[in-house]
């Protein structure tokens, strides 16, 4: 995949837990609402439609403020890839404010673990750099952790 450094941020890093539970994770509600923000923000609701053109929305308690974010999966490739976007709701419904295409890649790794990448694609340069400025290597990092040890959690 081609990055483009004015659009995309992207990090890629090994996570203990396999593959197939951190697909079940990524793509239950009752799963997702555990790791997808960093504490002690919260996921108050998930609604997942796991297609092409399914709703992906969620609602964040972020400092006692309600944040609710709508989109659509674009690219949904069992337990490889996750492509996901607030450009459109459900019914293919254009957002008035996008702000980013999410691409998750999944790959086996060594010991039994994942190869793990986050993608963040932008409209505009100002956007990324927003979304950089915001926190995106902490705050993806931050989930990443959260999303390993909720996972291992599981097959404990």
């Amino acid at each position: 995949m081609n990055l483009d450094p004015e659009t995309d941020l992207s990090f890629t890093r090994v996570l203990k837990a396999p593959r197939a539970v951190l697909w079940e994770c990524w793509t239950r509600p009752e799963h997702l609402m555990h790791f997808f923000v960093p504490k002690p923000h919260k996921v108050t609701s998930c609604d997942i439609d796991l297609r092409v053109g399914g709703r992906f929305n969620t609602t964040f308690d972020v400092e006692g403020n309600e944040m609710t974010n709508k989109g659509v999966y674009l690219e949904v490739i069992d337990q490889q890839k996750l492509v996901f976007t607030d450009a459109y709701t459900e019914g293919w419904k254009p957002a008035p404010e996008p702000f980013m295409t999410a691409i998750l890649l999944l790959e086996d790794a060594e010991g039994g673990g994942t190869k793990y990448t986050a993608i963040a694609r932008h409209r505009n340069s100002g956007s990324r750099k927003t979304h950089e400025e915001m926190g995106f290597y902490d705050g993806w990092g931050t989930v990443a952790d959260q999303l390993d040890a909720y996972a291992m959690g599981l097959i404990s």
